[in-house]
């Protein structure tokens, strides 16, 4: 019988602040963080690490 473990995990996609870049594709559990989530990533756009947001 297989296991329910991506149930609620969903796909998000994660833009630079400063110049609106759709650089990463990740996952979250919306259990657990219902809010929008915020990284410092690498934005190879700006070059240099910058917040980026999970956009809709």
């Amino acid at each position: 019988m297989a296991a329910k473990s991506k149930e609620n995990r969903i796909v998000i996609t994660l833009a630079c602040t400063e110049c609106r870049a759709r650089n990463y594709v990740t996952e979250k559990n919306k259990k657990n963080d219902p809010e929008r989530m915020e990284l410092r990533k690498y934005c190879s756009h700006c070059r240099a690490p910058r917040l980026h947001r999970e956009t809709k």
